[in-house]
């Protein structure tokens, strides 16, 4: 194996000693630093990995020639500004979700990686989980047919966020799922959510979100601050199966049956109607083995990969911005009240 690559982790909140754990844990990665503003933050993370430098100025981090990449684990807001001096300072990036608080910022940051010659990547960690790598896998070979519906299901109690509504904060997962599960990633031309505020917290606080797909088909994504109960479910339906993902299931995360509606159209000799026989198939259902690893593993791995490989992360940068772009229209979709809505363009030239 080659030389390590040397990464800091920048913010030790949330999400910050996740990664830094999973740095520390990779025989791709040394992991040199924790930064944050708030220095005793920075040494228990530190001091959990078993002791690292920390630091409280990002400058010193980017200013060091020794360290090949950052991971960023701050507020959205920050995004922007924190990627553009990492990749101005030679580092490559991965980011956590979402990529930045809006599209335009999200453009100018994959362009800036672009002009540089750096990876940059977004941390849908999600689609580094064993179940969704294998939904990916029987969506991409055929095994479910042509995709006719995605329905999908984010619901539990609580937190209420300070700023930003219910899609902004549970659907990004969801959408992420959808974009690295279908070929060629999410591609509408319109969305349309609807959401409600039961409870007057000032945004919404459960929402739906409609995606019309390929061929006439319909992703719909249902997210919840308010359910008794938690579910975390994913039903892809095609033309040959349909599979279903309980991601709160550990014995049979994902299921597959050989169920559907098969229609035959016929058209008569007498005239020139088309008429359709609807039928009904009833068969097996199986569930696939699935490797156990924390996905987070598999992420620092990606990212290492892409670097040594000089190419695109498997979640880059336009994965990023596709779900940024839905995730907007569906916000001036609300604002207007007027069901879909048509995306800004963006989409049309981030998917390849």
């Amino acid at each position: 194996m080659s030389t390590r690559l040397r990464v800091a982790v920048i913010g030790a909140g949330y999400w910050g000693p996740n990664l830094a754990r999973n740095f520390r844990a990779s025989l791709d990665w040394e992991l040199a630093a924790i930064v944050d503003l708030d220095r005793a933050r920075a040494r228990r993370v530190a001091d959990s990995v078993g002791g690292v430098a920390v630091l409280t100025d990002v400058g010193d981090a980017l200013g060091d020639p020794s360290i090949d990449a950052v991971a960023i684990a701050t507020p959205a807001r920050t995004h922007h500004e924190l990627v553009m001096r990492a990749l101005r300072a030679g580092k490559h990036v991965v980011v956590e979700k979402p990529l930045a608080d809006s599209s335009d910022k999200a453009r100018e940051m994959i362009d800036e990686a672009e002009r540089q010659g750096l990876v940059l990547m977004t941390d849908h960690t999600y689609c580094y989980t064993p179940a969704v790598q294998k939904i990916r896998e029987l969506v991409c070979d055929g095994s479910l047919g042509d995709i006719l519906f995605i329905d999908s299901t984010r619901i539990n109690l609580g937190l209420v966020q300070p700023d930003v509504d219910v899609f902004w904060d549970l659907a990004p997962h969801d959408l992420s799922i959808i974009d690295f599960v279908l070929p060629g990633g999410l591609s509408p031309e319109h969305v349309a959510a609807y959401g409600a505020d039961p409870i007057g917290a000032g945004k919404s606080c459960v929402g739906y979100l409609m995606i019309p797909l390929q061929n006439g088909g319909m992703a719909h994504v249902h997210v919840n601050w308010m359910s008794p109960t938690k579910i975390r479910q994913m039903v892809i339906g095609g033309t040959r199966r349909t599979l279903v993902w309980d991601d709160l299931n550990p014995q049979q995360r994902i299921s597959v049956y050989d169920r559907g509606v098969d229609l035959l159209r016929q058209t008569g000799f007498e005239t020139d109607r088309t008429t359709a026989t609807v039928s009904y198939r009833l068969g097996d259902t199986w569930s696939p083995a699935l490797g156990e690893r924390e996905a987070l593993g598999a992420m620092v791995e990606e990212l290492a990969g892409a670097i040594r490989d000089r190419r695109s992360a498997r979640t880059d940068g336009y994965s990023g911005l596709r779900v940024l772009d839905v995730l907007e229209a569906a916000s001036r979709s609300l604002a207007g009240n007027d069901g879909f809505t048509r995306l800004r363009g963006s989409l049309e030239a981030s998917v390849a």
